[in-house]
């Protein structure tokens, strides 16, 4: 009698992983009609431009009304780039959402140190299999912005002071995320 109930339990439990498999596979489709192209969106994260972050489109600042992106972490990386005529260091964070985004804000404002500090801290597992929400949040100094970081729905609390070590600090984040 035991053994009935304990097949019938494994066919329950396999035809109710099969419906998973089917509901997460139509879940990854994309969505039929118009829509945005799924190409990467770059997200410029400073007050340059009497805004938290914006977007570039046809060489004009837009900005992004929304308070925050969530997606998973796929990279982060230092560049040299060349802004308004001259060669600067900055950090991109590559997230995974809905389509791919790269964040970039200088390699050592406040926003991205937050954003380093917050990643460092975060167990790498966690990282993995949870989506980070990053929202900017504006200083007191008209120029100051900071990020908060979020991980399952709690923000990820990271202090960092004058003398932390970033170099540090950015190889612990990028090791988080493997």
């Amino acid at each position: 009698m035991q053994s009935s109930f304990d097949a019938q339990l494994l066919a329950a439990i396999a035809a109710q992983t099969q419906t998973l498999r089917e509901i997460l596979a139509h879940l990854q489709q994309p969505k039929l009609g118009f829509g945005e192209a799924p190409s990467l969106y770059r997200i410029y994260a400073n007050r340059s431009n009497n805004c938290l972050w914006y977007t570039v489109q046809d060489g004009e600042a837009l900005p992004i009304e929304h308070a925050s992106v969530t997606g998973y972490v796929t990279e982060l990386k230092f560049e040299k780039v060349t802004r308004r005529g001259k060669e600067t260091a900055k950090l991109h964070v590559c997230l995974q959402g809905d389509r791919p985004y790269c964040i970039e804000s200088g390699h050592d404002s406040h926003f991205s140190k937050c954003i380093l500090s917050a990643i460092a801290v975060t167990p790498k597992a966690l990282l993995q299999s949870q989506p980070l929400t990053i929202a900017p949040q504006a200083g007191d100094d008209e120029s100051v912005l900071f990020a908060r970081v979020y991980i399952a729905g709690n923000q990820v609390v990271a202090p960092y002071s004058e003398q932390t070590d970033w170099r540090s600090v950015a190889l612990a984040a990028k090791e988080a995320i493997g």
